[in-house]
């Protein structure tokens, strides 16, 4: 998923608005995704602070970023401010197809997701020829 920064962002931006009820806001200059009122995903395209490298704030389920920083560290870490709250970080660059990030996206969607809309992302199809 090589590319420049800003096609890290509009990617970024194409599978989170591509989930039911998501709506885009700046919040601390970067561009991020809310579902029902909470953040899920966070994007910072030129990297944040000293990290200058393209990539993403997840929201994540109990345990994942314990799992993903220790089995892959070359693509996931603890970020700053939310880490604390199981976050993950993704390196957008490590990032290895539009299908793994729309995976990514979708699970943090589903981390914070009101009830009723995580039930209609669960209900829709997947896209043609990939499975859900």
């Amino acid at each position: 998923m090589a590319g420049p920064a800003g096609g890290h962002a509009e990617r970024v931006r194409a599978t989170c608005l591509d989930l039911p009820g998501v709506s885009e806001r700046p919040s601390h200059g970067a561009p991020t995704f809310f579902v029902g009122g909470r953040s899920f995903v966070t994007c910072w395209p030129d990297g944040h602070h000293a990290e200058r490298f393209p990539q993403a704030w997840c929201a994540a389920p109990p345990g994942v970023q314990q799992e993903l920083t220790e089995t892959e560290p070359e693509r996931f870490f603890r970020p700053p401010y939310v880490g604390g709250r199981g976050w993950i970080g993704v390196r957008l660059e490590a990032v290895t197809s539009a299908r793994e990030l729309e995976r990514i996206c979708a699970e943090a969607y589903l981390t914070v997701a009101p009830p009723r809309l995580a039930r209609l992302l669960e209900s829709l199809p997947p896209p043609a020829g990939q499975p859900r």
